[in-house]
């Protein structure tokens, strides 16, 4: 004898509620965040060292253009991490850094502060050269995609 299996009873269709429907709308939001739909999977990562000659660069490297811009200072090696940046081209420059960066400060020079002023090295590297550190003057412009990357910015 063969089991035979008789299909399920058709249920009758549910209506649409305004309710059901909002609850639909919402659940298809929450699985579009949280699955990362829409621009936030295009962010980026740029990496790189900034130097002058072979030394690093102390300053804010700042990477603008859509009419923001996207900041990281230099470490100690000239070292520097922009994150979540759209992919886009940018215009580069680096912001001096005001003070020294990473250490203690060095001695304040004889003269005092006039004389403090006018040192072109901090503990963390070298200023940048002024040509460098306005957007229009730079002359730096990059290409930014999704995902990591790398860019040494050399000074000379």
């Amino acid at each position: 004898m063969r089991n035979s299996v008789s299909p399920a009873p058709s249920r009758p269709a549910r209506p649409v509620t305004l309710s059901r429907l909002f609850g639909l709308t919402l659940g298809a939001a929450v699985v579009a965040v949280l699955a990362g739909c829409g621009k936030g999977g295009d962010k980026s990562e740029v990496t790189g060292k900034v130097t002058f000659g072979d030394k690093p660069v102390a300053g804010i490297v700042v990477f603008s253009g859509g009419g923001k811009e996207y900041q990281s200072p230099t470490d100690a090696d000239g070292k520097y991490t922009i994150i979540d940046a759209p992919p886009g081209q940018y215009k580069v420059y680096i912001k001096a850094q005001e003070g020294p960066v990473g250490a203690a400060a060095p001695a304040m020079p004889k003269g005092g502060p006039e004389m403090a002023k006018d040192l072109t090295t901090t503990s963390a590297g070298v200023k940048p050269p002024p040509k460098y550190t306005t957007a229009d003057n730079s002359g730096l412009v990059y290409d930014v995609k999704a995902g990591k990357q790398t860019y040494d910015i050399p000074l000379k």
